[in-house]
């Protein structure tokens, strides 16, 4: 498998794989929001979800794939760091606002700072006609948000410091595409540095949230615990799958293209959240998924 995806490495395969990995990811990601944001602390649900994949990811780091080379070991502490300001950042949003609104924020912060991250760090430069699908596909996501704030009747004490979360966060989500395509583009086996990816980034949360754990009553243990082992499954493939696609594809695409996650989450907020989605909405989700094939047909 490893070898097989190096040898996609520059190529046009390889690119279109990268595409579907992104858009898989895509929808993946918008799941795993809507876990965390569920009936849960959202502290809590981030915390059930790190722990259930640092485990599972241990006995691979230790055990299956090669050891990390002396170089990653710093790179997995910047990692690391970086993680932890995004999850404290998303956390701070998911607990304030409602998920409809701030996701969007989230996601649409994101592409434009991933595609200039991704031309200082790897030389990649986005066509006019690309950078023109940027734009079509952040006047989506920010205009999906704008309406969703204007309807939207839970969470409205807290929205205005909830959307500078989210702005917040959004920042973080460039900050790790980007240095996380450095990190796994560092290392011979990219899956190294994801089973030690998952097994370092599992502990933060868990010892942060300590206290919340002791104040949980019993009888919201084991539900919690399911989430979170269902959130460890997505995670995996959902993270796993936009960094394998940032090695072997272009990282400014991937970032962009993971974006449409939002048409996703519209869906996952009106099929198990229960909020509505109308024919605005359904427009403007059009329009964020017509920037994304601009991005595809016009490299």
């Amino acid at each position: 498998m490893t070898d097989w995806l190096i040898s996609l490495e520059g190529t046009e395969a390889g690119r279109q794989v990268a595409i579907a990995l992104a858009l898989l990811a895509a929808f993946l990601h918008a799941l795993f929001g809507a876990l965390q944001k569920g009936r849960h602390d959202p502290w809590l649900s981030r915390a059930a979800i790190d722990a259930s994949y640092g485990i599972m990811a241990a006995p691979v780091a230790l055990f299956v794939v090669p050891w990390p080379e002396p170089h990653m070991w710093p790179i997995f502490g910047i990692v690391a760091l970086i993680h932890v300001g995004y999850k404290l950042a998303q956390a701070m949003t998911y607990a304030r606002g409602a998920y409809s609104v701030v996701y969007p924020v989230v996601r649409g912060t994101g592409p434009f700072f991933a595609v200039i991250g991704a031309g200082l760090l790897f030389g990649e430069r986005f066509t006019s006609g690309q950078w023109m699908g940027v734009l079509v596909l952040m006047t989506g996501i920010f205009g999906l948000a704008l309406y969703n704030l204007r309807h939207v009747t839970v969470d409205r004490a807290t929205m205005i410091p909830a959307l500078g979360w989210a702005v917040v966060t959004g920042a973080f989500v460039a900050a790790y595409t980007t240095y996380d395509a450095y990190g796994i583009r560092a290392t011979a086996d990219p899956f190294t540095f994801l089973a030690w990816f998952f097994m370092i980034d599992g502990i933060f949360m868990p010892l942060w949230t300590w206290r919340r754990w002791r104040a949980l009553p019993s009888s919201e243990v084991l539900p919690l615990m399911k989430r979170g082992i269902a959130g460890a499954f997505v995670a995996f493939f959902s993270f796993g799958a936009i960094l394998l696609a940032t090695r072997i594809g272009n990282v400014g695409e991937a970032a962009v293209l993971r974006e449409t996650s939002v048409v996703f989450s519209a869906l996952v907020a009106w099929l198990i959240l229960g909020e509505k989605v109308g024919p605005r909405r359904l427009g403007l989700m059009a329009l964020i998924a017509a920037g994304a094939m601009m991005v595809k047909l016009a490299g």
